[in-house]
């Protein structure tokens, strides 16, 4: 008896905690004198009347938490995108030029995927923007903005931060993967192949002026994009964003061109 009225206690201390629904209802009512954006003195006595870590989840309720349950969408998503991108561009860059006497399947861990990798960056991009959009029209053909959305359209609502943070980490392993071209060792014998050829043509400097001004402006937009989304996504954690105020927060989201992760 004693046994099952400890696990009872736990159980009532664990549903007590604070969510994330909490938060985010004291996140919308936030007073904006406060000097930072996440303080919830409503949720202090909530704290203190049931202080419980974390990690300290009893293991009787372990098995009954969701798993990253607002990550199941996007993570689906992108699955599916990077799929039929990585399809499409094999069909096109090794298929389709396929030939008897040379192969280009070489070209499948670094110069497909690199290709892939954009491709599904920007269009997950795209899908935080979106839902932004469609929620408008919704509403004007509703004539108020106190409707209920869709189910539908309210989750993908909520999972645009998921969205945002996956397009991020999308563009990261791209900048990686540029890096390593150098590395590659089939770059290293077309390098002297075309050294070859340049001698062999007797040509002492190969200097093509567009390509190099497309290749720079290319590296130096890849860059700074690279740069805002991180900026976004840093701003998106929460111990970051607890320290911004609201105007600095919204100046950071609102002002990179680019959509609020948060």
């Amino acid at each position: 008896m004693e046994n099952t009225k400890d696990i009872t206690n736990q159980e009532e201390l664990w549903k007590m905690k604070p969510r994330g629904d909490l938060e985010d209802d004291a996140y919308l009512n936030k007073d904006a004198g406060e000097t930072t954006m996440l303080k919830r003195p409503v949720l202090s006595h909530l704290h203190q009347t049931a202080h419980v870590d974390e990690f300290d989840c009893p293991s009787e309720l372990q098995h009954k938490q969701r798993f990253f349950p607002k990550w199941h969408l996007p993570m689906k998503v992108a699955a599916i995108i990077s799929s039929l991108t990585f399809l499409y561009t094999l069909l096109r860059e090794i298929i389709y030029p396929l030939t008897f006497d040379k192969q280009y399947f070489y070209k499948i861990p670094i110069l497909v995927i690199n290709k892939v990798l954009p491709m599904v960056s920007i269009t997950l991009l795209a899908l935080v923007y979106l839902p932004g959009v469609i929620a408008a029209v919704v509403q004007l053909h509703n004539g108020t903005k106190y409707k209920k959305f869709p189910h539908w359209l309210d989750r993908w609502m909520l999972t645009r931060k998921q969205f945002g943070l996956l397009s991020f980490f999308f563009a990261v392993l791209h900048a990686l993967y540029s890096l390593s071209y150098p590395m590659r060792q089939s770059y290293r014998y077309k390098l002297l192949q075309w050294t070859y050829q340049q001698v062999k043509q007797n040509k002492e400097d190969a200097w093509i002026e567009h390509d190099v001004w497309r290749m720079e402006i290319y590296v130096s937009l890849g860059i700074m994009g690279l740069a805002i989304l991180a900026l976004l996504a840093l701003t998106s954690i929460p111990s970051v964003s607890n320290s911004l105020t609201w105007r600095e927060f919204h100046y950071i989201q609102s002002y990179t061109l680019l959509p609020r992760l948060q």
